[in-house]
């Protein structure tokens, strides 16, 4: 390389790395604004699936087996914010008394029994393709971070797709791609994975219908991605806001509901 030659290599050089700091802001401030949408998108569509003032509501699973078998249970759910919790099994008649308590991140299990609560995890499984923080978790929002990946038409609507980032290990899920249509922010379809990033199942958002306010979807269809065959269909019934005290979310309270 000649002498001549180097002034002219630091002046290009100069002038990539000045290029470089002036469009950093922009950059920047491209990436706020996704994230801010993203998220704007996520607490939309979490407004549709759940009230964020304290509700109840009934549901029923079904669980089916890749041989046909079907297991029903049914359960009530008293839920404020996406910070408290209290599921009761309602049927089996031999389970009934059975509550889970969850507070923040914390889960536990009473039984009528059992005279200490049993610590449970978000992501174990309650039954067929319903993990605990299924029921317990009331949105996505406080679990995971948002970002947004593209968007698709389906059957001729145009969808966000959303990929969410567990914040921690304790959530219920590593990772998850949610689709939210656009013109009205309903939730169309999620998939759930792994922290080895495994696809393993898949939920559709159905039968959207008034409750406590909001059109929201009554019908959810949870698919094992690693089993053909099994998945549990929960239906949501008779929801409605309830003024729910702190004291309803205590281990003391709950021994006087089972």
């Amino acid at each position: 390389m000649s002498m001549t030659t180097l002034p002219f290599i630091r002046r290009v050089s100069a002038c990539i790395v000045c290029a470089l700091l002036a469009c950093g802001p922009a950059w920047a401030g491209t990436l706020q604004e996704d994230d801010s949408r993203a998220r704007n998108i996520l607490e939309k569509a979490d407004e549709i699936r759940f009230p964020s003032e304290g509700f109840q509501v009934d549901v029923n699973i079904d669980s089916a087996t890749a041989d046909g078998n079907v297991e029903k249970r049914k359960y009530r759910i008293l839920s404020k914010g996406n910070e408290s919790t209290v599921v009761m099994v309602l049927e089996p008649a031999s389970e009934r008394g059975q509550i889970m308590l969850m507070k923040g991140r914390d889960l536990w299990v009473f039984m009528p029994n059992v005279s200490q609560p049993i610590r449970l995890g978000l992501a174990q499984r309650l039954t067929g393709q319903v993990a605990n923080g299924d029921l317990a978790r009331a949105n996505f929002s406080g679990d995971y971070t948002p970002r947004l990946l593209r968007s698709e038409t389906i059957s001729g609507q145009e969808h966000y797709v959303l990929e969410l980032l567990a914040i921690d290990r304790s959530v219920t899920y590593h990772r998850v791609l949610l689709w939210v249509n656009k013109a009205n922010y309903r939730p169309h379809k999620a998939e759930f994975y792994s922290l080895s990033n495994r696809l393993m199942k898949t939920c559709s958002y159905e039968g959207y219908e008034s409750m406590a306010g909001l059109r929201r979807p009554t019908k959810l269809v949870m698919e094992d991605a690693l089993r053909a065959g099994e998945h549990s269909v929960l239906d949501y019934q008779s929801m409605k806001l309830r003024d729910l005290p702190d004291k309803i979310f205590t281990k003391d309270y709950l021994k006087k509901l089972q």
